[in-house]
């Protein structure tokens, strides 16, 4: 996790530190990652942070330049960043979609229409849409990733829409998991959603050409079997197109 551990926008969802202003970043942060990932010895990576709307580009560089030094001191590792909307700043999405990482993974959270309740006011369903789509016309060929949570009230057909959006701007991986309510003054849960409807849409989106979706009551965005398939699968189909 970059940039600290406290976020500068309070969705009803996480329970993460917030603040307006929080620390500034520390500048050999990248240098500091590269160097304890690469002496970890794993072959998939996730970098992820809170918001930073205090930065001008929402910390952007600072995720690029720690991309950068991964792929100088280990080539073969395969980097996937789940970062912020970056306030819709497309300019900060291509800097990150161009340095070199290898998945671009930005959660959308939940459906349209509940969007105004579960995130913060900054954020927003068409905003976090034109990222993912900006991160791919940025870099043709780089893997687009979203995660949504079930049991907040959304109904069927909005999350198959939702899919069917994610689908029409090209996003490759998806992953769907019970929201959980971290304390009691965050978001009730509206649902438990049963294993049987997480397996629907499971096949759902495989249907609608999600090259791997995700689906079950525990699967959270950075899913261990998730990276691993998503690595395989990468490599299988860079390998092919090699040849």
């Amino acid at each position: 996790m970059l940039l600290g551990d406290t976020c500068t926008r309070g969705c009803m969802f996480c329970a993460v530190n917030t603040a307006s202003t929080p620390p500034p970043p520390d500048p050999f942060e990248p240098f500091k990652t590269a160097d304890a990932v690469c002496s970890w010895g794993v072959d998939y990576i996730v970098l992820t942070s809170v918001d930073r709307d205090d930065i001008p580009d929402g910390g952007a560089g600072h995720f690029a330049t720690t991309v950068k030094l991964l792929k100088e001191k280990k080539p073969e590792i395969l980097v996937e960043c789940l970062v912020s909307d970056f306030q819709g700043n497309l300019g900060s999405v291509e800097t990150l979609a161009t340095s070199g990482l290898d998945v671009y993974a930005h959660n959308v959270e939940t459906v349209e229409r509940l969007q105004k309740f579960v995130r913060d006011p900054r954020a927003g369903y068409h905003q976090s849409l034109s990222t993912l789509e900006h991160a791919k016309k940025a870099k043709p060929g780089l893997y687009t990733k979203t995660s949504l949570m079930l049991g907040l009230g959304e109904t069927d057909r909005e999350v198959i829409d939702t899919m069917k959006d994610l689908r029409a701007i090209d996003v490759d991986v998806v992953t769907f998991g019970q929201y959980l309510r971290p304390t009691e003054h965050h978001l009730s849960v509206v649902e438990y959603v049963k294993p049987e409807k997480f397996e629907y849409f499971r096949e759902v989106g495989e249907k609608l050409g999600f090259k791997y979706v995700a689906s079950g009551p525990m699967v959270r965005s950075s899913y261990k079997a998730g990276e691993f398939y998503l690595e395989h699968m990468i490599k299988r189909e860079r390998a092919e197109i090699a040849e």
